[in-house]
């Protein structure tokens, strides 16, 4: 489950930094169109991409997919951020696409409210939003995690355009970045690599913790943590770094400076498009290496 008070934190943050809020983000960037926040990958692939219906047994799950339009790639597996489905996820999972992946990108609240669930440029400013988000986020159990896991790593492996010889990746953003370890711990056998973007309550004093779980992962990892995260909580780093090291496993584990919780998705007001490249590139040899 995602912290709620990390995140009236960040919007403490943000009004105190005058900052501009996902509306007012919104409202710049309608102009341009969404397909003008990220770069296209160096030599992009044609891809083929679709708004799906997934049945699981707990509903039916709207999700998109999107793959090169020829031949079969390691399939990734995306998590959204607490706002979950909409345009700029759609834009960040074409984008893996383009670079050699068969992606899906899902809605984590399916069970309750087809994606997406708030109007562009939402804000968690807005008691709206957080009367809107807060308990939909509650309702994400570790338990309906790895359920969901279940079935969108089985959709994957039932698509021709997913290589079956080959390992699967996820990432996830914010409340995504337990997700990834939570998939990565229940198919170790299949997810061999994770990303976690600004991943919030990834090591806490519960016996759900997602770091207890480092000793189930065959995965190799990414941790890009944002410095005010870190400034929050500084510990945490730490003890991931231990629970790879202990586990032998690979894990890139790093503070990104200059950052505020947030600042991946293209359509975040605290967006860093400097260091998100960067850490965007950090995923994609991560893949590079562990996928091929």
């Amino acid at each position: 489950m995602y912290d709620e008070e990390m995140i009236r934190d960040e919007e403490d943050r943000l009004r105190r930094s005058g900052g501009m809020t996902r509306r007012e983000f919104g409202a710049l960037s309608v102009g341009a169109g969404m397909a003008m926040l990220l770069p296209r990958a160096a030599n992009a692939l044609a891809v083929t991409a679709a708004d799906i219906e997934m049945p699981t047994p707990a509903g039916v799950a709207d999700c998109h997919f999107v793959h090169p339009a020829n031949g079969a790639y390691p399939g990734v597996l995306v998590w959204p951020d607490a706002l979950g489905l909409r345009p700029a996820f759609k834009q960040v999972a074409r984008r893996l696409a383009e670079s050699g992946y068969a992606v899906l990108v899902v809605n984590p609240y399916y069970r309750t409210e087809r994606a997406p669930i708030l109007p562009e440029g939402a804000s968690f400013r807005d008691e709206a939003t957080r009367q809107k988000v807060f308990p939909l986020m509650r309702s994400l159990t570790p338990e309906k995690t790895v359920a969901d896991a279940r079935a969108f790593v089985g959709f994957l492996d039932g698509r021709d355009a997913v290589a079956e010889d080959r390992k699967m990746g996820t990432t996830g953003y914010c409340m995504g970045g337990a997700m990834t370890m939570r998939t990565a711990a229940a198919f170790p056998e299949r997810i061999g690599a994770g990303a976690s973007f600004h991943g919030g309550r990834l090591v806490t004093d519960k016996p759900d913790s997602p770091h207890l779980l480092v000793g189930a992962l065959r995965a190799h990892y990414l941790f890009a943590i944002a410095e005010n995260d870190d400034e929050k909580d500084p510990e945490s780093k730490t003890v991931l770094r231990r629970a790879f090291d202990a586990a032998g496993l690979p894990a890139e584990i790093e503070v990104y400076a200059g950052t505020l919780h947030g600042w991946c998705p293209p359509d975040s007001a605290v967006y860093n498009e400097a260091q998100a490249e960067r850490a965007w590139s950090r995923m994609l040899a991560l893949f590079e290496t562990t996928l091929a």
